[in-house]
């Protein structure tokens, strides 16, 4: 294998915006003018990040029967509630999505789309300084390989494979693609965007290399954990399947 291609962009200059939005309002000219304002400030991985969160606002929304460039400050509370006790969300988690509702209502205030801000004065979750969230220990990871490596899902243990003996944070390896494997000095390695969109080489220890090429298979191109439709393995459900091991 040659060394490394570099990375094509994860997004075009003429994205449209209606791939963000439910299809239920995706005839809405000024909700997508909103979207398109807002998701211009970013870029790259943090784009694809604020996308899935805006994303998941708006189809809470379109359930509701609600337009979202309508919406009150009570009923942005019910988003935060919803988070809190039907999905049960983490404070990190909450505070995440709300800061891109936040910003996106702020958006529409500043390109005039709206007067005032429903999500001004949201009370928001309080997230603790430092996570209290603790490592597996050596016993829990082994027990973990050995449940990702009996179980029929292919990708189960190339993931925890990323996750475990890689250090990889979620998002980083979910947004891994066949094209990132290469080679240098000799060495197989994975080209791995982090936060920040940097980008580093990260070497591949041989068990690692077999438990990404099993999950890959056949496939010429694209990425390499997919979920049970056989698109790109989104970060959430990652967490939630690396749960049930």
């Amino acid at each position: 294998m040659g060394r490394c291609p570099p990375r094509k962009p994860t997004h075009s200059a003429g994205m449209t915006t209606p791939q963000v939005l439910p299809t239920e309002v995706t005839d809405s000219r000024l909700l997508q003018l909103a979207v398109a304002g807002y998701l211009a400030r970013f870029k790259a991985t943090s784009r694809t990040h604020a996308e899935s969160d805006l994303r998941a606002y708006l189809r809470w929304c379109v359930d509701r029967r609600l337009d979202p460039l309508a919406a009150s400050r009570p009923q942005v509370e019910l988003y935060i509630r919803w988070m809190q006790e039907v999905r049960r969300f983490k404070p990190s988690t909450v505070s995440r999505r709300m800061s891109i509702v936040v910003g996106f209502y702020r958006t529409a205030v500043i390109d005039g789309v709206l007067e005032h801000s429903p999500a001004e004065h949201v009370r928001r979750p309080t997230v603790p300084a430092e996570s209290p969230t603790l490592g597996l220990t050596h016993l829990q990871l082994e027990a973990l390989l050995t449940a990702a490596r009996q179980s029929h899902n292919r990708y189960d243990f190339a993931l925890v494979c990323l996750l475990g003996l890689l250090g990889l944070r979620i998002f980083e390896a979910t947004g891994t693609d066949i094209a990132d494997l290469g080679e240098e000095h000799g060495h197989r390695v994975l080209r791995v965007v982090g936060k920040g969109d940097k980008t580093v080489l990260i070497p591949l220890p041989p068990a690692v290399g077999r438990a990404l090429d099993r999950a890959i298979g056949d496939h010429p191109d694209g990425p390499i954990l997919l979920n049970r439709r056989g698109d790109r393995m989104v970060a959430c459900l990652a967490d939630s399947g690396q749960r049930t091991l």
